[in-house]
C-alpha cells in the first residue's frame, strides 16, 4: 500500500489561477438523510461539501455541482429523487443562490453560466448509465466542463460515469479538499505509519469484516476485535461464549489470524472479563464476569472493564490508531463503557488517530470526542476498502491522469 499518492488538487490549480472563468464540475457526495416530509435531518455531507465550492468560486470559476441522493431507478426521475432540499441548504451556507437543474446532461440551461455563479445539477443517479460508467454519459458530462473534481471520498471505491468515467475524459481531472485530506490521512495511517500501529476492528459480524481482518493482519502491531467478531475469536482459543453472537463456520479463519499476528511477533489480544446478559434488550440486566465464568444462557455484549483497561494501555503506547467499530452494544449505556474507555483513550492518545464507518461516527458523537480523533473519514465503504488495500477507481483514475 503505497503512502504516497500522485494526483492534480484542485488547489493546485487555484494556486496556478486556473479557474478563472472555467466551468468546474464538481462530484460532491450530498447523500444527506431526510424525514418522509423531505426535510434534511443530518447535513454534515453538505457542509464538508462547502470548502470545495467556496474555492472555485473565489477563484473566478462557473461551478457546477452534482452528488447522487438515495438509491433511484435509472431514468425515471421521481420527486424523492430530487436534490431540492440540498439546493435550499447549499444555498444557506454559501451565502448565495443556487439553482437546481434538470435534465443537464445536454447541457441545457447551463449556456449562460456566470463565474461566481453555482448551479446544482439535479441527482446524478437518475441518468442512464451512471452505475454501469457508461462512456458515452461520461464523455457527455466531460463535454459540460473545462475541470472536473472529484470530492467524493465516500463513492471513491465504485467507478460509476460520475466518479470514474468523467474523470478519463475531462481536460483537467482533479481531487478536491475533502478527497485529498481522506487519501493523505489513510496514506499516513497505512502507507508510513508510525509505530506501534494498532487497529480496532469491531462489529456484529466476521464475515464482513474478514478480508480487512486477513489484510491488517500482516501490517498491524495489534489487532483489537469487539462486538460480535470478538466472540469468533474467543471461541476460537476456546472459550465458552454461552448463546452469544458467533459465526461458527469462521472460527477456523480467526485461528488462522491468530497465527499470522503471532509469527509476525503481533498480537490479538482476547478478552479476560466481559459484560453479560441473559437477553438483548436497552433494559437487560449487565452483569460482568471472567472469560472462564461465562455460562450456557449468557450473552456477551461487551468487553469487561479489565480488558478495557488493558486495551486502553495499549491504544496510549500506540504511534497510530486505525478505528472501525465500536466493540459493545454502546446504544444501550450499561454495555457501552467498553467502547467509551477505548474511545477516550483514542482522545487522550498522542498517536495519529484515524476513524471511519458509521457506527465508529456515533460512538465518537456519542462520547464527544470528534475534536480529539485525529482524522474522522466521511466514507464507509471507500474507508473500509481502502484498509482492505484495495485500489479505489475514482482515486486510481485520477492518479491516471497526473502522471500523463
Amino acid at each position: 500500500m503505497s503512502a504516497v499518492l500522485n494526483f492534480i488538487r484542485l488547489q493546485d490549480l487555484i494556486d496556478q489561477n486556473a479557474l478563472q472563468g472555467k466551468r468546474v464540475f464538481i462530484r460532491a457526495d450530498l447523500n444527506v438523510p431526510q424525514d418522509d416530509a423531505g426535510n434534511i435531518t443530518e447535513d454534515t455531507r453538505i457542509r464538508a461539501s462547502v470548502p470545495a465550492i467556496k474555492a472555485a468560486v473565489a477563484a473566478g470559476a462557473k461551478v457546477m455541482v452534482t452528488s447522487h441522493l438515495g438509491r433511484p431507478t435509472e431514468g425515471e426521475f421521481k420527486p424523492e429523487d430530487s436534490l431540492a432540499p440540498v439546493a435550499k441548504r447549499l444555498s444557506e451556507l454559501l451565502g448565495q443562490p443556487v439553482e437546481l437543474k434538470q435534465n443537464w446532461v445536454d447541457g441545457a440551461g447551463l449556456e449562460g453560466l456566470q463565474a461566481g455563479q453555482v448551479v446544482l445539477l439535479e441527482n446524478v443517479r437518475v441518468n442512464k448509465g451512471e452505475k454501469k460508467n457508461s462512456d458515452e454519459l461520461a464523455q457527455k458530462m466531460a463535454a459540460l466542463c473545462d475541470i472536473y473534481v472529484n470530492d467524493a471520498f465516500g463513492t471513491a471505491h465504485r467507478a460509476e460515469a460520475s466518479t470514474h468515467g468523467i474523470a478519463k475524459f475531462a481536460p483537467v481531472a482533479a481531487a478536491g479538499p475533502l478527497l485529498a485530506a481522506e487519501l493523505d490521512a489513510l496514506g499516513k495511517a497505512l502507507g508510513a505509519p508510525a509505530r506501534p500501529l494498532l487497529a480496532i476492528v469491531a462489529g456484529s459480524k466476521v464475515s464482513s469484516k474478514l478480508s480487512i481482518l486477513k489484510a491488517l493482519a500482516d501490517k498491524v502491531d495489534n489487532l483489537i476485535v469487539g462486538g460480535g467478531i470478538a466472540n469468533t475469536f474467543m471461541k476460537a482459543v476456546g472459550l465458552n461464549i454461552g448463546k452469544s453472537l458467533v459465526e461458527n463456520d469462521l472460527v477456523d479463519e480467526a485461528k488462522a489470524i491468530i497465527d499470522i499476528m503471532a509469527k509476525r511477533g503481533a498480537q490479538v489480544p482476547i478478552p479476560v472479563d466481559v459484560v453479560c446478559a441473559k437477553e438483548f434488550s436497552p433494559s437487560a440486566v449487565a452483569t460482568v464476569k471472567d472469560v472462564k465464568d461465562v455460562a450456557d444462557d449468557d450473552m456477551i455484549l461487551d468487553i469487561g472493564p479489565k480488558t478495557a483497561a488493558q486495551l486502553a494501555e495499549q491504544i496510549a503506547a500506540a504511534g497510530t490508531v486505525v478505528w472501525n467499530g465500536p466493540v459493545g452494544v454502546f446504544e444501550f449505556d450499561q454495555f457501552g463503557e467498553g467502547t467509551k474507555t477505548l474511545a477516550l483513550a483514542i482522545a487522550n492518545s498522542k498517536a495519529f488517530s484515524i476513524a471511519g464507518g458509521g457506527d465508529t461516527l456515533a460512538a465518537i458523537a456519542k462520547y464527544n470526542i470528534s475534536e480529539q480523533v485525529g482524522y474522522i473519514s466521511t466514507g464507509g465503504g471507500a474507508f473500509l476498502e481502502f484498509l482492505e488495500g484495495k485500489v479505489l477507481p475514482a482515486v486510481e483514475i485520477l492518479t491516471q491522469r497526473a502522471a500523463k
